[in-house]
């Protein structure tokens, strides 16, 4: 399963928020990443209305986790953020596979995905931020 670029960012801003622990700018992450400004206003606004993020305006402004690293699941983000099917035959309303009724590849692949989603259902954001060399990067990047 390939992640869009809308879910690797989103994923980015929690790392980075997270590792940081402190309060951030989207101009921090932008720069630290090398991701246009505009496209994280769009992930950092769907992230707070999940309720991954606060967002505070203002000359002391920025971002902040809405909720504990350990609470926030990587399943749980992942599928927020993912609206696409692997294949076109998931989806019952566009579906125009000639051999869909015989075809076992379908459910090899939404067992595959499934078993995707699980693997990351094991984690949480603290396991990644965790790491000291990320903690580091992150430092650098805010000072």
């Amino acid at each position: 399963m390939r992640l869009t670029n809308y879910t690797d960012y989103a994923l980015r801003v929690l790392i980075f928020t997270g590792a940081a622990r402190e309060t951030v700018t989207i101009s921090t992450i932008s720069t630290a990443y090398g991701i246009s400004k505009e496209h994280l206003r769009k992930v950092v606004h769907q992230l707070a209305h999940l309720g991954y993020l606060n967002t505070m305006q203002g000359r002391n402004g920025g971002l902040t986790l809405g909720m504990k690293p350990e609470e926030i699941n990587l399943r749980a983000v992942v599928e927020a953020f993912e609206a696409s099917q692997l294949v076109e035959c998931f989806d019952v309303k566009t579906n125009t596979c000639a051999i869909n009724g015989m075809c076992k590849l379908k459910h090899i692949l939404r067992d595959a995905q499934q078993s995707f989603l699980k693997e990351l259902e094991n984690y949480t954001l603290n396991d990644v931020v965790r790491n000291p060399l990320l903690q580091v990067f992150v430092r650098r990047k805010t000072a």
